[in-house]
């Protein structure tokens, strides 16, 4: 029963919080014998608050600016984004492709976003801010990828990305690929994020969010003109970086494209 009454007591607040308006009847309505709250923040930078004895987090109830939608991205959502860049929704769907495998998903699991935290980054990152990484040599952050351990590739990535955050968060953060685009995080802000929290919260809240975030990024960046064009060399060696072309990412997308190209002409016939 305290749990509960936790529960809805967080819930209430949690709204208020949202509209600015705190009641008196709301921080005690009647039948909870709590008193005002104390809103408390972790090294995470994730704001708690402490009721009868239970932490409870509100960054992890949901936000008031939701997304159109939950679960997999829909043909119309492609569709949108495109209109709104001006760009194919085809072209959209060959970074997709190239990005996320033969998945075509940004979660592997629920509230769990597809990541790559990258090592080599993150030592170089922490360097760069003076962060002292020689006390936590044992921490699963620096050590070897264990998925046998965790039960697979990304879970395993996970407990490596948990891990680094306890030792930096912003470091950390900024030192993985996000999503179904695998967006740095160090271009939070280049993808319309309030802050590099507000980046991760919108990753791991749905691939919709994932869509819009890369739509900041290609209008923020002077990719949009390329990916109008479907100049897929001049893309991927701003997108993948100057090894674009040993690794075949522009032959990839253009052979993508054409292909999603070929089935929106199949289904335009069969309409």
């Amino acid at each position: 029963m305290r749990i509960l009454k936790s529960i809805i007591y967080t819930v209430l607040l949690t709204a208020s919080l949202f509209t600015g308006a705190v009641s008196e009847t709301l921080l005690k309505p009647q039948g909870f014998a709590f008193d005002d709250p104390e809103i408390f923040i972790d090294n995470h930078d994730r704001a708690f608050i402490i009721v009868e004895g239970d932490t409870i987090h509100i960054a992890f109830l949901p936000m008031p600016d939701s997304p159109k939608h939950y679960g997999p991205l829909q043909d119309e959502d492609f569709v949108e984004i495109a209109e709104e860049l001006g760009v194919e929704a085809a072209a959209i769907r060959a970074v997709v492709d190239i990005e996320t495998g033969k998945t075509h998903r940004g979660f592997y699991a629920e509230d769990k976003p597809v990541i790559n935290f990258d090592l080599a980054v993150f030592r170089k990152a922490a360097a760069r801010r003076k962060v002292d990484l020689k006390p936590f040599a044992d921490s699963p952050a620096l050590r070897p990828l264990d998925m046998r351990k965790y039960g697979g590739h990304q879970p395993a990535m996970q407990a490596r990305l948990d891990a680094a955050m306890e030792i930096d968060f912003l470091t950390a953060m900024e030192s993985t690929f996000w999503g179904m685009f695998q967006l740095g995080g160090f271009n939070w802000k280049l993808c319309g994020a309030e802050s590099p929290q507000d980046f991760v919260r919108r990753m791991s809240r749905s691939e919709y969010d994932q869509l819009k975030l890369f739509a900041n990024f290609i209008r923020n960046t002077g990719l949009l003109p390329h990916l109008k064009n479907r100049n897929w060399a001049a893309f991927s060696k701003i997108y993948n970086g100057p090894g674009y072309a040993a690794r075949g990412y522009h032959t990839r997308m253009a052979s993508a494209y054409k292909r999603y190209k070929s089935q929106e002409r199949t289904k335009s016939t069969d309409k």
